[in-house]
């Protein structure tokens, strides 16, 4: 009943009802992400905010889903011209343009885990395990030092060679049991614990404060934190690489400076209240990054089984100069998905 009803209608009006379904599905896209927009820049005003350039590979994808886009056009006015060889082909080529973007997505989100930015439970400072806070580790009569995520030794940044050292000392601290000492294969050469400005010791196979007591289990998950932090190249930043050029952060949308382990602005510290919160702060702003983009990706995906549905089609001859609305349709809907990508990456190009 229901093929009979739509083989009575006309091809113009069959056109309109399918172009409206279409245009209800993006006027309900685009209430959804100006709804996480405006949240993004509401919850970005009083909070502490993280800043990071875009990642290599968005940009790369973007030039691939303006490109499938080109090609979509290209298949569009084969089929106007009943040139199904070239239907095939550009609709063929936007199927793999759309699964290259998705894929670039991915690369980009791997970008963004490396430079230490994540999805969730991120925070904007560290936490736990900062060096000075319960831990230190002498080396060679010289204290290992913290600037920002700069690993120093007398006020100069300690080489790679010192720093995969350290790693590999404190690599011993990663495996972490409560009822368990660490497994400690080499201790004092040349690095040594001090907690809370006391040198740890190394007796019988374990651990041991200045006064003979073996490290409590809030000692050893604070080391282990230590150790993780250490592994990863953290200093007192979530982030990677150099505040202020690798990335930053911003208080009510002004940039912070960082100095001996304190935040500033225009030179002057913040109070200890910020101070705290800054520690405290979760990083809201990456995870609105991920939610964003990876909603946009969400509808990509699904967009790109029909993509390959109707491109079958096009190599049985289903489409003619006089009866392509599924091409049209699909075409309105996946252009759309284009510049939504393209807002999106703006936004937070000039806002993130």
């Amino acid at each position: 009943m229901r093929k009979d009803f739509d083989q009575e209608l006309t091809p113009e009006v069959r056109l309109k009802m399918k172009k409206n379904l279409v245009y209800i599905g993006i006027f309900s896209i685009i209430m959804l992400f100006a709804g996480f927009t405006s949240a993004y820049l509401v919850m970005m005003g009083d909070s502490f905010w993280v800043k990071t350039p875009m990642p290599n590979a968005f940009w790369i994808s973007t030039t691939l889903i303006i490109l499938s886009s080109l090609s979509f056009i290209l298949a569009i006015q084969s089929v106007k011209k009943d040139n199904q060889k070239g239907l095939r082909f550009f609709m063929a080529l936007t199927v793999f343009l759309g699964i290259s973007f998705i894929y670039f997505q991915f690369k980009g989100y791997g970008q963004l885990t490396e430079l230490g930015i994540h999805p969730v439970n991120n925070k904007v400072m560290v936490t736990n395990g900062r060096i000075g806070e319960y831990y230190d580790i002498k080396d060679n009569n010289a204290f290992i030092e913290v600037d920002g995520n700069s690993f120093m030794q007398k006020g100069k940044k300690i080489s790679d060679v010192k720093m995969e050292e350290l790693q590999k000392f404190m690599a011993q601290f990663l495996d972490f049991d409560e009822e368990k000492p660490f497994q400690v294969n080499s201790y004092a050469k040349p690095f040594i614990l001090y907690l809370d400005q006391t040198p740890v010791a190394f007796i019988d196979g374990r651990l041991k404060k200045s006064n003979g007591e073996n490290l409590s289990t809030t000692d050893k998950i604070r080391l282990n934190a230590l150790a993780l932090n250490i592994k990863d190249r953290r200093g007192d930043f979530f982030a990677k690489g150099e505040l202020g050029k690798d990335f930053n952060i911003y208080y009510k949308g002004k940039a912070l400076e960082y100095e001996n382990r304190t935040l500033k602005w225009k030179g002057k510290p913040l109070s200890a209240y910020l101070q705290i919160k800054a520690i405290e702060t979760a990083d809201t702003a990456s995870s609105f990054l991920f939610i964003i983009t990876c909603l946009h990706l969400l509808h990509v995906f699904v967009t790109i089984f029909y993509l390959i549905r109707i491109t079958i089609r096009s190599f049985s001859g289903s489409f003619t100069s006089g009866d392509y609305i599924s091409l049209q349709s699909g075409s309105i809907f996946w252009h759309f998905l284009g510049f939504l990508w393209l807002y999106l990456l703006f936004f937070l190009l000039f806002i993130h």
